[in-house]
């Protein structure tokens, strides 16, 4: 499992029984002999299992910590991810090529936990890094992979009502506010990429396409990759309606965050952004015309998400400068 092994649960543990529970009624073990625990990568707040008899692994993801003592809003925030998953999985996104996980279980008195299915696979961040050691190939074909499930999730999942870009440019403005307030953005910064984002809502190209159910956090710690085309999507907490290129931008932006903090140069994530935007488009029945469309709408997404990421205490000022100036030039694009 990919974690730190941090002991065995204890049976006088409320999480042990269930556990148990899951693995008998949900996933037919018939005789669990107690379960050893693992901090996941990354996290404080998530946890993987593995019962000892028959191998069968579960993740546990406490929503309580968060929250301090609401308990009503960590369950709330808890449920909510519960029905995302419930949600996408009736799209038929199950198994392979596509598989959403599926949720187990929800115990508000036990530290609010969700209980998730464990799917192993790479991720992407881990693809990413190959391709910086010089496995490009690699890399397209992890990125083949996701723009053919996104472009599935979304395309199942769209309906007729249009996309709200006003709530894009909130977001925008949520980021902008959180970056000033920690002191890491000066006010002319702030108002010259308000202005940006303000010139984008006069494009009518933003207004246009119909809602789909997004991932809502389309990072590269959040896609698995099993063999040939086959993708696990994990992590629903932030799944929303909206515009498809809020998913499609935050992937973009991500490769072009992971090649300008690596080399300092944000020029080697290109041919992979070009590849997963072209990749992605072929999924619909006028190829050319979808790339023109996501191509001309991406740079507001990427931007967005380069600001997010500015916002983190792990990034220093003079890397942040950087992530912030890419953003102003994105946001300038015609």
């Amino acid at each position: 499992m990919d974690g730190h092994y941090v002991g065995r649960v204890s049976r006088q543990d409320p999480l042990h029984g269930l556990l148990s529970r899951i693995v008998v009624e949900r996933l037919g073990v018939e005789h669990p002999a107690g379960f050893r625990a693992f901090r996941m990568r990354g996290s404080n707040e998530v946890y993987g299992y593995e019962e000892r008899a028959s191998g069968t692994r579960l993740v546990g993801k406490f929503f309580g910590r968060r929250f301090g003592w609401d308990r009503d809003r960590a369950a709330s925030k808890a449920g909510k991810e519960f029905a995302s998953y419930e949600t996408l999985r009736r799209y038929h996104l199950v198994g392979s090529p596509h598989h959403v996980v599926r949720p187990l279980g929800l115990e508000r008195d036990i530290n609010c936990v969700l209980v998730l299915e464990y799917y192993g696979g790479e991720s992407l961040c881990s693809a990413i890094a190959r391709a910086l050691r010089g496995e490009h190939d690699h890399l397209y074909r992890r990125l083949t992979s996701l723009a053919f499930y996104l472009a599935t999730q979304h395309n199942r999942t769209a309906n007729g009502a249009h996309v709200d870009f006003g709530t894009d440019l909130g977001y925008l403005d949520r980021l902008l506010d959180a970056l000033r307030s920690a002191g890491r953005l000066g006010a002319w910064d702030v108002d010259e990429i308000g202005w940006l984002g303000q010139l984008w809502s006069l494009r009518p190209r933003m207004w246009t396409d119909r809602q789909v159910w997004l991932h809502g956090d389309a990072t590269p710690a959040n896609f698995l990759f099993g063999d040939g085309l086959d993708v696990g999507a994990i992590d629903l907490e932030r799944m929303r309606r909206g515009d498809r290129v809020f998913d499609v931008g935050r992937v973009a932006g991500e490769l072009q965050h992971a090649f300008l903090r690596a080399t300092g140069r944000r020029e080697g994530a290109e041919p992979f952004i070009g590849h997963f935007l072209w990749e992605y488009c072929c999924h619909f029945p006028h190829r050319e015309a979808a790339f023109a469309s996501v191509t001309a709408r991406v740079p507001f997404h990427m931007a967005a998400n380069l600001l997010r990421i500015a916002r983190n205490d792990y990034v220093d000022p003079p890397y942040r400068a950087r992530l912030v100036a890419q953003a102003k030039e994105l946001l300038r694009t015609p």
